[in-house]
Formats: structure tokens, sequence, C-alpha cells
């Protein structure tokens, strides 16, 4: 079964924003300046859809966003976001389910692949790389890799995070996956940053 959000949709903002503060929305909103005007952009994993509301901050007009979301609830609340004159399409369906039948300019993944095992996370890179047009921009923010963590506190927050979202939201997996290999193959990546002392990570890749 996969992993859906709706029993907390309500409190996944405030809950996280306790945890993170505000350096979780920084590391998203950081890699937006990337995105073009008049693109086509694919979001998946955006939650709430907080995140369409500081897109449309800098691009008043002429985005076509595709939003893909598993949660009804959070679908929902992504609905009434104000995303000024661009067009969202809201789709209520698992990424690993959804046939994509456009190519894309952008493709956004916040903190998405955290909830996938290996088998999910390959069908659906897959999926979405073929999706994503030459010299196209990935926009990846998760947290880093278990060879990446360098304290205590980070293997057992993550542990900690993981119980509560398989128990609250049936995440199948209880294993953060190392993305990076996957990018290295055709990706370039143009820019990296860290957050939450090193604990999250913001990256742009452009397709070779």
């Amino acid at each position: 079964m996969p992993a859906n959000y709706d029993s907390i949709a309500n409190i996944y903002d405030p809950l996280s924003r306790l945890i993170y503060g505000r350096q979780i929305i920084a590391a998203q909103v950081d890699l937006l300046r990337y995105i073009p005007a008049d693109g086509k952009i694919l979001i998946v994993g955006g939650g709430t859809g907080w995140i369409l509301e500081k897109i449309t901050g800098q691009h008043s007009q002429g985005l076509e966003i595709d939003y893909v979301e598993s949660s009804a609830k959070m679908l929902e609340l992504s609905q009434k976001k104000d995303c000024k004159n661009n067009t969202v399409n809201f789709i209520h369906e698992q990424i690993e389910n959804h046939i994509l039948q456009k190519q894309y300019d952008v493709i956004i993944t916040p903190f998405l692949f955290d909830n996938f095992k290996s088998e999910t996370t390959d069908s659906t890179f897959q999926k979405m790389d073929a999706s994503l047009v030459n010299k196209g921009l990935w926009l990846y923010v998760d947290f880093v890799s278990k060879e990446e963590q360098s304290a205590f506190w980070q293997r057992l927050l993550l542990k900690a995070m993981y119980l509560f979202f398989g128990l609250i939201s049936n995440v199948e997996t209880k294993e953060l996956i190392d993305m990076e290999p996957y990018f290295e193959k055709s990706y370039q990546k143009e820019y990296e940053a860290k957050y939450f002392q090193k604990f999250i990570r913001s990256a742009v890749y452009r397709k070779l």
C-alpha cells in the first residue's frame, strides 16, 4: 500500500516547521529562481501546495504546471492556493502509477524519494527522467544520504521520522536511498546547498 498523508495533511506544515524551522522552506525556495519564464513544470510531492504561491510570486503568468499528489487532502489544500495567471493541472494519483504524457522543462521533487524502496525509486526516476527535455532542470530537495550524515542526531532523527510516518502514513521504506548515483549517469550538477546543519540537501541537475 502506498504512503498516504491524508491523516496529517492539516498539521503537516506546522509539524515540519516545528522540527526544522524555516530551513525546510528555504531549502526549496532557494531553487525556484532556476525556473524559466513560460516553462512547463512537473511538481511531485508538493504537499499542501505552499510552494505554488512561492513559484507564482516569481512568475505570475505563463507557466504550465502539472501538480501530482497522492494525498486527496493535500491536493484539496493545494487547490486553494493563489496561482495567479498560471495554468495548474491538479492530478490526484501516485506518481509511480501516473502516466506522464508531456515533456517538461523543469521537474521539482521536494522530499519525494525518501518515501520509496529501491524498486519504486528505480521505476519512478526512469519515468520522470524520460519526461524531462534535454538540458531540462531537475530541482531536488531531500535529506542527505546515510553516507553524508555526519552526526549521530541526524541518524536518530531520520529513524524517528521513518517510524512516525511508517505508522501514521504507511511510508513503505525505512531507509533513505542515495539519489546521487541516479543523477550521475546523465545529469550535470549545477548547484548544491545544505540546510539544517547539513541534514537537508538542495540541488539543481541539468539533463545532458
